[in-house]
């Protein structure tokens, strides 16, 4: 069993086209999707018409959501531009995906933690605005009546792997299109990738364990940046060039 896991795409479809290129490269066939995949001032349309005609499982994520449950004049920065360049039956398909699902009966996916999409899981944000991983215990407790052995997140747009004392395996993909963003809550922070690289992870099955590969992809990044700048987000675009926030 050897398959790709990517994660918040946000609507870069150059680093998704670089990824898929990348995947197919490696003979690698089956695809899971842990959502996030449109929202940001990038390409909804051309991210999502790839997606469709992609052969992947897909589970949505918190933006997804966003683009889903509430107008539009109560949409975020990054959802809104999303939701405006979909048409009706892209926004039916992005419906029909769940948010949890279990993969070929060994692995749980979800976007967040298994019970809410806008919980970080394997990361947690300190009052100071420090970003740290979480404490074993806490993330054991999200991964309690999970019965599968290997649990797959995203959300943070950090890649880890962590494994509980049981033997589990919960790992974050990383992002494909988003290195960096600046959140307020639970506190305010920032996450910063450190490159511009589009990250996704190749997971494999071989006897009874979990081997695990994150990849670091190169594409045009700079064009991404471009086009950020151009749709007033020049955090995004410098997250884009370079994988920092400032």
């Amino acid at each position: 069993m050897r398959f790709a896991a990517i994660a918040d795409i946000h609507g870069n479809h150059l680093a998704l086209e670089a990824v898929l290129a990348d995947i197919r490269a490696l003979d690698i066939t089956d695809i899971v999707n842990l959502g996030d995949m449109l929202s940001g001032p990038l390409d909804a349309r051309r991210t999502i018409e790839i997606l469709m005609q992609l052969d992947a499982v897909h589970v949505l994520g918190n933006h997804d959501r966003y683009l889903l449950d509430r107008p539009p004049e109560k949409m975020g920065s990054w959802d809104r531009p999303a939701y405006e360049a979909l048409d009706a039956v892209q926004l039916d398909w992005l419906r029909a995906q769940p948010m949890t699902r279990v993969y070929r009966d060994k692995v749980f996916l979800c976007h967040a933690t298994p019970g809410n999409d806008e919980v970080y899981w394997l990361d947690t944000v300190h009052p100071d605005g420090t970003v740290a991983l979480s404490p074993l215990d806490r993330i054991e407790q999200f991964a309690q009546g999970i019965t599968q052995s290997l649990i797959l997140c995203a959300h943070t747009h950090l890649a880890r792997a962590v494994r509980l004392r049981d033997g589990r395996l919960v790992l974050n993909p990383g992002s494909v299109g988003s290195p960096g963003y600046r959140d307020k809550h639970p506190y305010p922070h920032v996450v910063e990738a450190g490159t511009p690289h589009a990250r996704y992870a190749i997971l494999e099955r071989t006897d009874d364990a979990w081997q695990v590969t994150f990849r670091h992809v190169a594409y045009d990044h700079e064009a991404m940046a471009a086009l950020a700048r151009r749709n007033g987000q020049p955090e995004l675009a410098n997250a884009l060039a370079t994988g920092w926030i400032d």
